[in-house]
């Protein structure tokens, strides 16, 4: 139904629990998670949301069921999670860390392949134990079907210019965001990512019966 135009970026996922969590690794908080796995409450933004996706990929990965509380947004959530009535959550980086950072809750590591520039010293998941647990909520631009290319090729060219603005990577940098390099913010690559995620993640929606109200 959509037209792409170009690919901007993504934000990672960052692991994260409730201070009174023990665990001082991801290795640790794995082990606690499927030593009391049933009774492991973690918080979500909601049916279907990413946060919620995120989380039920994390316990297929570690084979354990856990408990899904929705919210009306992250932000109940993280209210919930500092003050210890849930458990964890997988989390949006740009959300979690100024709590992380400020000792109210506790971070483990970000679902990326690499360190992210907002939070240098939080390992990756492949560094701390779960290697390819890559989660990343990505952000595109898109026209209407049957747009014509020009008129596609003068957005995209817009899109190119913005994204190689210093002050605006900058600001989209100290968010958490992790801007695609120069030949990814095509509208073949957006299209090609968007079917790659398409075939990643719906199984998995199927099989968790994930259905919005």
């Amino acid at each position: 139904d959509l037209e792409p135009v170009g690919m901007i970026g993504g934000n990672p996922m960052i692991i994260v629990a409730k201070p009174g969590v023990e665990a001082a690794s991801l290795r640790d908080l794995v082990a606690w998670v499927r030593a009391n796995h049933e009774k492991v409450n973690v918080g979500t933004a909601g049916a279907g949301s990413s946060t919620h996706i995120a989380g039920i990929y994390f316990a297929n990965e570690i084979g354990a069921k856990l408990q899904f509380i929705p919210y009306k947004g992250t932000g109940p959530a993280m209210q919930d999670l500092m003050g210890g009535q849930i458990d964890m959550m997988v989390d949006q980086l740009s959300n979690s860390l100024p709590q992380v950072k400020a000792g109210r809750i506790k971070g483990y590591a970000i679902t990326a392949k690499e360190r992210s520039a907002a939070a240098p010293d939080m390992p990756t998941v492949d560094e701390a134990g779960m290697p390819g647990l890559h989660i990343s909520i990505w952000y595109g631009i898109w026209a209407p079907k049957g747009t014509p290319r020009e008129v596609v090729a003068k957005l995209n060219q817009a899109v190119v210019d913005a994204l190689a603005d210093p002050d605006t990577r900058k600001r989209l940098g100290d968010l958490g965001m992790e801007l695609v390099p120069r030949e990814r913010q095509t509208p073949e690559a957006l299209d090609a990512h968007q079917k790659a995620e398409i075939e990643k993640w719906w199984p998995i929606i199927k099989a968790a019966d994930i259905k919005l109200n």
